[in-house]
């Protein structure tokens, strides 16, 4: 039917934003709320829980993206990645998903997981390869949670002055520990502050 990818959409899109304003456990109110019709849910999707997953899957110019973000040399990785992730937060295609990504793993299970797995696939790329799967999931977690921290204050929360602070300038606060998290040594810092 000529009708079914705009229905799909809409869907998607209306649940994306209903779930994302809605704190808490999913529920009817959650997820088919808005203009979410329950029979396209079922139609199209089979459950509100396939719906959510559609509805929180990032399109495939976010994931092209990440593959050009791991062809910068090593040494401007950290900037590359703040960067990229100012510019998914600022395109009008990304952004609704990274929200309702954000907003709702804290309430769902399996977007949670899906986030684990996108931070994974995306933070440590091929030039950790030669890392131990747990260095790879220890850098991965400090560079998730400076970034994930930016977007909330920035993109989510939108609190000042963090929120109209030139990009420029975010680059060149946060891109340096970025890098320390990427190829540093994580505890120098810590050894350095010690006392004999």
């Amino acid at each position: 039917m000529n009708d079914q990818p705009e229905a799909e959409k809409g869907s998607s899109e209306a649940a994306r934003t209903a779930r994302a304003s809605t704190p808490g456990p999913r529920d009817e109110r959650g997820v088919l709320a808005a203009d979410v019709d329950p029979a396209l849910v079922y139609h199209y999707y089979g459950s509100k829980e396939n719906l959510l997953d559609v509805a929180t899957t990032p399109p495939q110019s976010f994931l092209d993206q990440i593959v050009i973000a791991w062809q910068t040399p090593s040494a401007e990785l950290g900037e590359q990645l703040v960067r990229q992730m100012l510019r998914n937060w600022q395109n009008p295609e990304h952004e609704p998903i990274l929200r309702a990504v954000m907003q709702i793993a804290g309430s769902e299970p399996a977007i949670r997981e899906k986030l684990r797995r996108i931070i994974q696939g995306s933070v440590m790329g091929p030039s950790a390869q030669a890392l131990t799967e747990d260095e790879r999931a220890l850098r991965s977690g400090f560079i998730a949670a400076q970034l994930m921290g930016l977007a909330f204050m920035r993109f989510v929360w939108k609190i000042e002055p963090l929120a109209s602070l030139d990009d420029d300038a975010v680059v060149t606060v946060i891109a340096p520990t970025i890098q320390r998290y990427l190829d540093g040594d994580l505890y120098t810092a810590s050894r350095e502050a010690s006392p004999d």
